[in-house]
């Protein structure tokens, strides 16, 4: 499995980077978009890398926020033929809320869905989108209380709730060279939390990674540190983190879990399993 950054926060190769992530996962002979920034500003950095995003076969969102969504109508002017999988409750419905401040829009840019409803395909907990590519949404309770605790909202205006992060998925690749590796961009239930869905999904696999923000920019050093601890006791084998992650917690991250475990994201990035 190849794995490219397009876009990042952190700038790298000589790329732009933005707030906002997406990622082209390969095996074999099927090329996987994970998300699309918040602009078009993966298509730009796909070009510089000499990359075709027109050779993708499936497209994936792995929530309904504007720096996963953003560049949706970019990619499909440059892709005529993939399908963008996103989970059956996706909408453009997503809010941030700030003591003091109007409520934020957060969601996927309005008009995307109803214009391209033809290339989208909703999905459910589980299911195969190219072989050895699966996307897999929450099945973990309680997660409105996440939702909650971040001030991040779902539905009409006149009736939101805290976020239960529905629209969230993972896409799990099955390696051919053994195991798992999970994506999950914001991993906003929990990195730990996501690894062992994934592992409840494939009883016995090793997780040779998982890839993401880890949503961690505002969360103290001590929770961290708690959170680092839990990761680390799912056995997960690398960790290959940025975008909402934020600086300190990749270092307290690579000082709990080590450098040999710890890869920071930036754009251009390219690993293999």
């Amino acid at each position: 499995m190849r794995l490219t950054i397009l876009v990042d926060n952190q700038a790298g190769c000589g790329l732009q980077g933005e707030w906002g992530l997406s990622a082209l996962v390969e095996q074999g002979e099927v090329t996987v978009l994970l998300d699309a920034g918040a602009t078009e500003l993966f298509a730009v950095n796909a070009q510089e890398l000499g990359v075709d995003l027109d050779r993708v076969d499936a497209a994936v969102l792995s929530h309904a926020h504007f720096d996963h969504a953003g560049g949706m109508a970019a990619f499909f002017a440059r892709n005529a033929h993939a399908s963008f999988y996103v989970q059956r409750s996706c909408g453009e419905d997503c809010y941030a809320e700030h003591p003091g401040k109007e409520l934020e829009y957060i969601g996927v840019p309005r008009g995307v869905l109803s214009a391209y409803a033809s290339r989208i395909v909703r999905v459910g907990e589980r299911v195969q989108v190219a072989p050895g590519f699966w996307l897999l949404g929450h099945s973990t309770p309680g997660l409105e209380e996440v939702g909650r605790a971040s001030h991040m909202l779902a539905g009409p205006v006149d009736d939101l709730r805290p976020d239960d992060f529905s629209h969230e998925q993972s896409l799990v690749v099955e390696l051919e060279s053994g195991g798992i590796a999970v994506f999950n961009s914001c991993c906003h239930a929990g990195a730990d939390v996501v690894v062992r869905e994934a592992q409840q999904a494939w009883p016995g696999q090793r997780v040779r990674a998982v890839v993401g923000g880890f949503h961690l920019y505002e969360t103290p050093r001590d929770q961290v540190r708690d959170f680092a601890r839990r990761l680390g006791e799912t056995g997960v084998e690398l960790v290959v983190t940025g975008h909402c992650t934020g600086p300190d917690a990749l270092d307290v991250l690579t000082r709990e879990l080590g450098a040999d475990v710890v890869k920071p994201m930036s754009c251009g990035l390219v690993l293999e399993l």
